[in-house]
Parts: C-alpha cells; structure tokens; sequence
C-alpha cells in the first residue's frame, strides 16, 4: 500500500513544534494499515517535512520506501541556497524519483497531483483551505474514494 502527502509551503508558526510528533504518528498509523511506500511532492514546507519525517521512520523500519513526484526537473531553480541543500539531502536519500515534466509548465503541478492522487492508497494532509493545490490534491483523492487525513484541524484544535 502507498501513503502520500500534501500540504500548504508556509507551515502556521503555532503548529511547527508538533508537526513533527503528529506526523510520526500520522505515519506510524498508515504503516500499520499496511502502507510500505510513501509520496512526498517535493515541495517547500509540508512536503519537505513529511519527507524528511519518512526518513526518520525509515531508519527503524527498513522496509519503507520514499518516493519522490516531482513536478519537473528543475522545480528548485528559484529557491534558496539554504532550501537547495535541504532539498538535496532528501532527493540523495530518496528510494525513487518520478519526474511529470522536463520544465515548468503551467500543467505540471495539476498532473504531479493527480499522479499522486492515482498512485496512493490513502493521503496524509496538512491543509487550511480547499482553494490551493494541496486543497486541489485532497479533492482527486476523495473523488477517487480514497481516505483522506488531516492533520490541520488537529494541529489547529491543540495550538489553543
């Protein structure tokens, strides 16, 4: 079974100390039901830690792969130094590499969605409103009739 991933770039200030626990949980829970592989879209923010999480997570279950969507090749042109080499660490130590395009296009995040959308079993989320990419991810899941679970609410009920 494949758990993906997708979630917002800017990650709430109050929710960054227990990101982190609860998506250890998160995964530990999609393990249990029996996902082996897990997605990440590569992104800045949510994506970067659900990945680096997985890692973690792997290092106790060796058997659990990371996969990597991306939505093309040079995706981290404009980024930070800083982010490049963040980035880098979880590219080298990822399992596989999907790349959906070459270049930038303006179709090549909607066709990296929907990929993951069509590849996974179940979605692990981190989103405050429907009107973004990952709001438009947790939509192809759910049409397909796939679970999806969000750890925003959550992250948000605890941060009062």
């Amino acid at each position: 079974m494949t758990c993906a991933f997708t979630g917002h770039r800017r990650i709430e200030v109050a929710h960054k100390k227990k990101l982190g626990n609860l998506l250890s949980r998160a995964i530990n829970y999609a393990y249990e039901q029996g996902c082996r592989r897990f997605i990440a879209g590569g992104a800045l923010g949510f994506d970067t830690e659900a990945a680096r999480e997985v890692l973690r997570f792997r290092m106790s279950h060796p058997d659990v792969s990371l996969v990597l969507f991306l939505p093309c090749i040079d995706q981290d042109a404009e980024w930070s130094a800083g982010q490049k080499d963040a980035f880098g660490y979880i590219l080298n130590s990822a399992d596989e590499i999907k790349y959906l395009a070459d270049e930038y296009t303006k179709t090549c995040m909607k066709k990296r969605n929907m990929a993951m959308a069509e590849e996974c079993d179940m979605l692990i989320a981190y989103a405050s409103r429907s009107t973004s990419g990952s709001g438009q991810t947790i939509r192809m899941v759910q049409k397909l009739g796939k679970p999806v679970y969000n750890l925003y609410p959550q992250l948000e009920k605890d941060s009062f």
